[in-house]
């Protein structure tokens, strides 16, 4: 008897396997049916998630811990357009992720014929948010595709794709076994040689160079550390690059570029190197920096190069190639760091002394967070008050350790994002950040880090009873303050009905107290603070 032949549909799931992917995330439906008889005996774990837009979130999260492309499986029409959130937010900071989606019959694209699911162009709707987003025609489409999908991953910068594949491709068998036909292109490559060579004379000629480091430059933590020690330059990060150097470093100045001791830093530098970073105003908090030195860039897309913050010179290429050739051309330079590490020292000392009261309630619940946070924890936050104020005054002990939504902004991504890093590792525990607002937008994916997950995740819970921030933004414009204070459900008994372990604490020494609990127990702990008991 022969083997009877695989549909297009195990087919992508096997090849997928072959390209290293080993857990997606999805919500299995009528029109996914074939992907799902693939799914069986490939390797790859399939995680239940309750919403499409909590399986964005949690490749979102998944691709930020472990560098990898986060994978999801969802429905044609309303699965897409609830994930199309997630896939905006991945698109803004510059994630890989790969959204496999069906869509309708072939015969039917376009016609208006009013099929399940139907829309009037799927492609359409996810192109202006992915690296590029296709139409599986025929089942060999599908490697093709696939390739080009890594190829954005692997040479491009990497975000978002989106592949449709049509019902009846997707059950069609495949004419040939394509399913292990791996393509990956190699890496990013190096810029020329002349431009390393005046990079390198401007760095060695400035008197008082700095670097601002992003989430382009996260495979180039030490190339990083050495080049700002041969320079003594001062290096600051977006949110994407935290943890690029050690907390201990007296060269690291953190994610400071959104307060005013941070402006009035980089001010100060003659030659600023900017590494995989778009230097968007979502990190600086305000319209322009002020650069008053040369700009270097560092950049695998090439058109930041000529954007709002135009360079003096283009290093176009990867970020630990490129760093690695600086500091092989760079003239032998003795520098003393004092300057530096004193500028450095003043702006963390500046950063605590001009807390408002507000930012002062948060840095004493951070303090208390990096009391007791095991050491290879991550941190998933959410779009509010305390995360902002984290941004920038919690220091990130490693790269792929504070995950934020920071370009698109988006509410509700902190919970699933971080139960998406659980599963990037074996051993890492979790903490979430998020408040009461972001929280009720996917609190329903509780119910998947219950099921799922058998390590420690701690979710914090910031409860103010309000949108905080556009409350205090009403206020700041004399508008009279509207929408702004829900009505909140019992959020202790919402957490125990998920099957959580739920804590109450009254005060910050309780809160780390149950912190350190929730860290040494396996599984979900939901930790509500209340606003007044952090005074």
């Amino acid at each position: 008897m022969h083997e009877p032949s695989m549909t297009a549909g195990q087919a992508l799931v096997r090849l997928l396997g072959n390209y290293g992917v080993d857990t997606v995330f999805g919500i299995p439906g009528v029109h996914t049916l074939e992907l799902y008889r693939g799914l069986p005996g490939s390797g790859i774990r399939h995680v239940l998630t309750r919403h499409e837009q909590g399986a964005g979130f949690m490749a979102d999260g998944y691709a930020r811990v472990s560098g990898k492309p986060g994978v999801c499986f969802v429905i044609t029409g309303p699965g897409v357009t609830n994930a199309a959130t997630a896939i905006g937010q991945a698109y803004a900071d510059s994630i890989p992720m790969l959204v496999i989606s069906s869509v309708n019959h072939t015969a039917s694209l376009g016609k208006g014929w009013g099929c399940l699911h139907e829309t009037q162009d799927q492609r359409a709707m996810t192109a202006p948010i992915t690296a590029f987003s296709a139409v599986a025609l025929c089942a060999e489409d599908l490697p093709e595709l696939i390739a080009r999908a890594w190829a954005v991953f692997d040479s491009e910068r990497p975000r978002p794709v989106h592949i449709s594949v049509p019902l009846d491709v997707l059950a069609a068998p495949v004419a040939r076994d394509w399913s292990a036909e791996v393509v990956r292109r190699p890496g990013r490559g190096l810029p020329d040689r002349d431009s390393l060579d005046q990079a390198a004379l401007k760095l060695a000629a400035a008197k008082r160079p700095m670097i601002i480091a992003g989430g382009g430059a996260l495979q180039a933590a030490d190339e990083l550390r050495q080049l700002s020690e041969r320079l003594a330059a001062p290096v600051f990060t977006s949110v994407a690059g935290k943890g690029l150097l050690p907390p201990e470093s007296p060269l690291n100045a953190g994610a400071s570029l959104c307060v005013e001791p941070g402006w009035q830093m980089i001010a100060e530098a003659d030659v600023v190197l900017a590494v995989g970073t778009e230097m968007a105003d979502t990190d600086f908090w305000r319209e322009r920096l002020p650069l008053r030195g040369d700009l270097l860039r560092v950049d695998i897309d090439p058109r930041k190069f000529n954007d709002f913050y135009p360079c003096a010179l283009a290093l176009h290429g990867d970020a630990r190639q490129t760093l690695a050739g600086l500091l092989e051309h760079l003239p032998h330079v003795q520098r003393d760091a004092g300057a530096a590490i004193e500028a450095v020292a003043y702006l963390r000392q500046a950063i605590r002394a001009g807390h408002g009261p507000l930012q002062g309630i948060h840095q004493a619940i951070l303090d208390r967070i990096a009391a007791v946070l095991p050491e290879n924890a991550f941190i998933s936050s959410d779009m509010t008050q305390l995360a902002y104020t984290g941004n920038y005054a919690f220091t990130s002990r490693a790269p792929r350790s504070w995950l934020h939504p920071t370009g698109y902004g988006t509410l509700g991504y902190g919970l699933p994002a971080g139960i998406g890093g659980m599963f990037a590792s074996d051993d890492r525990p979790g903490l979430v950040l998020v408040g009461d607002g972001g929280f009720l937008y996917t609190a329903q994916e509780l119910a998947t880090a219950v099921e799922e997950l058998d390590r420690p995740l701690v979710v914090l819970l910031w409860n103010n009873d309000a949108l905080g921030q556009i409350r205090d933004d009403m206020l700041g414009l004399d508008i009279e303050p509207i929408g702004v204070l829900p009505r909140n459900p019992d959020f202790a008994a919402l957490g125990r009905a998920f099957g959580c372990t739920v804590a109450q604490p009254r005060s910050l020494d309780e809160l780390q107290q149950e912190l350190q609990a929730g860290f040494a127990r396996n599984g979900v702990t939901l930790v509500e603070l209340k606003h007044a008991c952090a005074h």
